[in-house]
């Protein structure tokens, strides 16, 4: 089994720089997905109230036969909880569908700039994690200029940013922000759904190093410092994705995909994206 680096957060909580991610995974698959990735040895599960899917995340958990403190489990509060008393709610309801005593962090989903002031959403985040339960809190789809406003009007620095990150859209600004506050990166949609597998500058290493296209992606990720958890409910892809750790790119390689950058989301842009489910 490889042995999957940690990274410490800015309040020193330990995180297993490699997880599993369940977007888009269907409730109903959600725990046999998870059980499979843990007994792979993700030791890491990253889901959200707004995928439906927490339920199987916390089952699988608990049937997995891991102590609760040997899994790092990450989920975000959803776009409609964002005033005060909506928030708290929010994370009660995430703890019990979980069947946690406790998250190991919590992330504000989408910073919504047009709906509502995230300094406040942030300053509810700040009590939850006052409270215990929950051992970091962080954001998601933050832009430098979102987080500059938590800098300047709130108390805690949020530990991390889980952002969009794939060889097409490197994010260096956001990335290299996040590093200059001592927020760590975390990189969603780490493949591009896949569009980066077929490009030529990826499929020449991999074929060269004898590695599978997604196995190169992800170790550039890994490389470069990013937090990452890609996503599949195929056992071999699950094992494919967990084998990252018996070579290494050299800084060329890493310097041709960082090239491939074209500014490319496959998602949301955070500056425009104000979806309230």
């Amino acid at each position: 089994m490889s042995v999957i680096p940690t990274i410490a957060l800015n309040n020193g909580v330990e995180i297993p720089q490699l997880g599993f991610g369940v977007f888009q995974i269907a409730p109903a698959d959600t725990k046999v997905a998870t059980l499979e990735a843990l007994e792979v040895g993700y030791r890491h599960i990253d889901t959200a109230e707004m995928y439906g899917n927490e339920k199987g995340v916390g089952d699988a958990v608990r049937e997995s036969g891991l102590a609760r403190e040997d899994v790092f489990v990450t989920s975000k509060l959803n776009n409609g909880f964002h005033a005060r008393e909506d928030a708290l709610k929010a994370f009660d309801t995430t703890l019990d569908t979980l069947g946690f005593e406790y998250i190991d962090l919590f992330l504000i989903h989408w910073p919504l700039p047009a709906v509502g002031d995230f300094v406040d959403t942030w300053k509810a985040m700040e009590e939850i994690y006052a409270s215990g339960r929950a051992k970091a809190i962080g954001v998601s789809n933050f832009q430098p200029q979102h987080i500059q406003r938590l800098l300047d009007h709130t108390d805690i620095i949020p530990a991390v940013n889980q952002i969009e990150v794939h060889p097409y859209l490197t994010q260096d600004d956001v990335r290299g922000f996040n590093n200059e506050h001592g927020i760590e990166t975390e990189a969603w949609s780490p493949i591009a759904q896949g569009l980066v597998l077929t490009d030529p500058t990826i499929t020449e290493i991999a074929d060269r190093i004898g590695k599978s296209p997604a196995q190169v992606t992800l170790r550039w990720h890994i490389q470069r410092g990013d937090i990452v958890f890609p996503k599949s409910v195929s056992r071999s892809r699950i094992e494919e994705n967990f084998a990252l750790f018996d070579f290494t790119l050299t800084d060329d390689d890493v310097a041709a995909i960082s090239e491939l950058n074209r500014n490319e989301r496959t998602g949301p842009n955070p500056d425009e994206f104000n979806w309230i489910p």
